[in-house]
């Protein structure tokens, strides 16, 4: 077997990491659907369960499944108590959709800027790409997200 140099080396390193990333995603169980995407119909606001959040607000889970066209698509509303947010600014590869309700909050974008929102108002994540909110308002703000992605989220 002939020597390796350093680049040969790096080479293989990274085509190994790549080959365990590679195993790893594919160890991963899909999300489960647990809406029928196949079938139209309504979701009635007051037979969502309410799920309570450590910073005081609150979620309602609307739906998440596999549409018939292969995108995998989760929506939920979030209420958010004044001075909070859901969780720190991250990123992931689905993209989002942020909806409005009501209240006023501050959306952070990939460049940095603090953008207000209000009522009717929406934000577009694109995928891979940094985000966060924060209520800036005096009152809860109430917000649906809308998430798609292909395959796992």
């Amino acid at each position: 077997m002939a020597a390796m140099n350093r680049r040969d080396l790096c080479l293989s390193a990274g085509a190994f990491a790549a080959l365990g990333l590679l195993a790893e995603a594919q160890t991963q169980p899909a999300p489960a659907d647990t809406t029928d995407m196949t079938k139209s119909r309504v979701f009635h606001f007051n037979e969502m369960t309410v799920q309570k959040h450590d910073n005081g607000g609150w979620g309602r889970p609307v739906m998440h499944g596999t549409l018939p066209t292969g995108e995998f698509v989760e929506v939920h509303e979030t209420m958010l108590p004044p001075g909070q947010m859901p969780h720190p600014p991250h990123k992931h590869r689905n993209t989002e959709f942020v909806l409005m309700r009501e209240g006023n909050v501050e959306y952070w974008g990939e460049d940095g800027k603090h953008i207000p929102m209000g009522p009717g108002d929406i934000a577009y994540s694109a995928s891979n790409q940094l985000h966060g909110m924060k209520n800036t308002g005096t009152a809860n703000a109430s917000y649906f997200i809308v998430s798609i992605s292909r395959g796992q989220m």
